[in-house]
């Protein structure tokens, strides 16, 4: 184990650099990870693939795909494209889809290039007929596990880490159940896996439970989803979430529970708690827009300014800065919008219109905040680039005063689980003390939640979450090996 982790590969081994994204366009935000989707045992399970990789669209925005198969034929087809569900799939795409068992997923890239080929599911043909994979997550081990399938001969089709499971399963002698079994034992990381073959869907999350995965019941069959907010989209009922090491089997004789490893240490990430998932879904039985208010009340608890009103950084800080103002008694109020349009063109030509970026994702408005003092509420600062150019754009409409209050501890550790982030050095947190950070982003003052109530706001009442997340990126104690030396990587 101890030569595949120091092997850990280097960050942006794609096309990012030469796309005319800026280095604080692409750091200064977490961003999000990527989504998966399974539908086993409903007719017409494309179309609920289509909903449910739409309403997991936040998770990743460059491309989006789907496999299904037929039960009774075992017939195997798929579509893969790049851009956002909608843009990839219409009525004639899924129309060539047929079958009662897909798996789906919509990717943000980072180790491996942005390109068609690095679109999931990935599909192989191997001994027994067809196999598709689609992941969430990273595996940390994978560069060491795929040079050693290459010098045993095996060729490598794209530069995902997904890949080495579909080599590891074709090379091995056993049938398929019992090969996935021996390749998921393998993997280091944080991953949540959907396995289909012509007639098996396997399901699985890592030892760690780090990437979110739940089970839903529609129409006699079942759904699989990175997030409860999709099974609701689709119709299906939440039956519970896939536990850590666990490894579901489907097949025609229904579903059979298995594992691969045991739990030594549940650890969900806790950046799913405060940025990632959407608010309208529930992780390990907490409601995310419950939880985010407790974090801005928390928070007001912690660091009460004498303001005129609040807002949040929209939208995964909305819940907080609502929970903040509840607790103060001071005025929620948009005083920040998002234009919704952008999508992905933040990616300009020209140095001079990527630095209007944050004004074409973001708005300020004057009428509301001209004139106040403001308490402005985000869930973290990463480089503190684009918390600079907030608060600034703040200031140029007559805020008086702009004060940032964080929902999460400060973030100084990269992850190597599968969440986009720079490498310690690049981590502002990891670099300044709170007030040089102030300093940097041009705040009146500057406070984040602190680690105990953060912990406390995730889980209520419920002590349990003192050991149930994985809280690395802010106290550097990763649950599964890595090796601090290198440089992290996260690819899906």
């Amino acid at each position: 184990m101890s030569d595949e982790i120091k092997q850990l590969p280097k960050l942006w081994t794609g096309d990012h650099y030469n796309e005319g994204i800026g280095r604080d366009d692409i750091f200064d935000k977490l961003r999000e990870e990527c989504g998966v989707f399974g539908v086993f045992g409903i007719p017409d399970a494309c179309s609920l693939g289509y909903y449910g990789l739409h309403a997991l669209q936040h998770r990743g925005e460059e491309s989006a795909g789907m496999a299904a198969v037929e039960s009774d034929s075992g017939k195997f087809t798929h579509y893969r494209g790049m851009g956002l569900v909608k843009e990839v799939f219409d009525q004639q795409k899924l129309d060539g889809l047929p079958g009662d068992r897909i798996i789906g997923h919509v990717r943000y890239s980072t180790a491996g290039e942005s390109k068609l080929a690095n679109a999931q599911p990935l599909i192989f043909k191997y001994r027994d007929g067809d196999l598709a994979v689609a992941t969430n997550g990273n595996i940390v081990n994978a560069p060491s596990i795929r040079k050693e399938l290459e010098s045993q001969g095996s060729i490598f089709q794209t530069s995902s880490d997904t890949e080495v499971i579909a080599h590891l399963i074709a090379r091995s002698s056993k049938d398929f159940v019992s090969a996935a079994k021996d390749a998921l034992q393998r993997l280091i990381g944080g991953f949540a896996f959907l396995l289909m073959t012509n007639d098996k869907l396997v399901v699985a999350s890592d030892p760690n439970g780090l990437r979110p995965l739940v089970m839903g019941r529609l129409a006699g069959g079942y759904v699989f989803a990175s997030e409860t907010c999709a099974l609701e989209t689709c119709g299906a009922e939440y039956e519970r979430d896939v536990q850590p090491g666990e490894m579901l089997i489907l097949d025609r004789d229904g579903l059979r529970q298995d594992r691969f490893d045991k739990l030594e240490r549940r650890a969900t990430c806790a950046m799913e708690y405060i940025y990632f998932a959407r608010p309208d879904s529930d992780i390990n039985g907490i409601n995310l827009h419950s939880a985010r208010k407790r974090m801005g009340q928390r928070l007001a608890l912690e660091a009460f300014i004498d303001a005129d009103v609040v807002t949040g950084v929209p939208d995964s800080s909305i819940s907080a800065a609502i929970g903040y103002a509840e607790q103060t008694g001071i005025p929620y109020e948009l005083g920040l919008i998002k234009n919704k349009y952008t999508g992905r063109t933040f990616i300009q030509p020209s140095q001079e219109l990527r630095e209007k970026g944050v004004k074409m994702k973001l708005s300020a408005v004057r009428k509301v905040v001209e004139g106040k003092r403001v308490v402005m509420i985000d869930d973290s600062i990463v480089r503190g680039t684009t918390s600079l150019r907030i608060v600034n754009l703040l200031r140029e409409v007559g805020a008086t005063e702009v004060h940032v209050c964080i929902t999460s501890p400060p973030f100084k550790n990269p992850c190597y689980y599968g969440i986009d982030t720079p490498d310690r050095k690049e981590l502002i947190a990891s670099q300044k003390t709170v007030e040089e950070i102030r300093l940097a982003i041009n705040a009146d003052s500057l406070h984040f939640l602190s680690h105990d109530g953060f912990i406390e706001a995730v889980g209520g009442n419920d002590g349990e979450y003192n050991r149930g997340m994985c809280l690395a990126c802010f106290d550097n104690d990763y649950p599964t090996p890595v090796d601090p030396t290198s440089e992290k990587s996260c690819s899906c």
